[in-house]
């Protein structure tokens, strides 16, 4: 229970103190953040393809993986250059 008044108290606090983010990174943030929408919808996209096409298990439990582990390597550059900006902007409220 108190974890939960935690996450109440901790979201009316964002409510009133909104995330400013810097004029210089908000494009790189919004842009990076786009990439991995758009990535993870193509793989959503792509798995439920895959779910619906092989009546093989085998097979299609295969290619999901392959698929799972595709979309991991695709992410990872763009987590990565988040983790970098994020560095950035915590440097700057330093």
């Amino acid at each position: 229970m108190n974890d939960t008044k935690f996450r109440k108290d901790e979201f009316n606090n964002r409510a009133l103190h909104p995330r400013i983010y810097s004029p210089a990174y908000q494009p790189l943030l919004q842009s990076l953040l786009a990439t991995l929408a758009d990535l993870d919808f193509d793989y959503e996209q792509e798995r439920e393809k895959l779910s619906s096409t092989s009546p093989d298990a085998t097979i299609k439990d295969r290619a999901l993986e392959k698929l799972k582990n595709r979309h991991r390597e695709r992410r990872e550059p763009y987590i990565q250059q988040l983790a970098i900006l994020q560095k950035r902007m915590m440097d700057l409220r330093a």
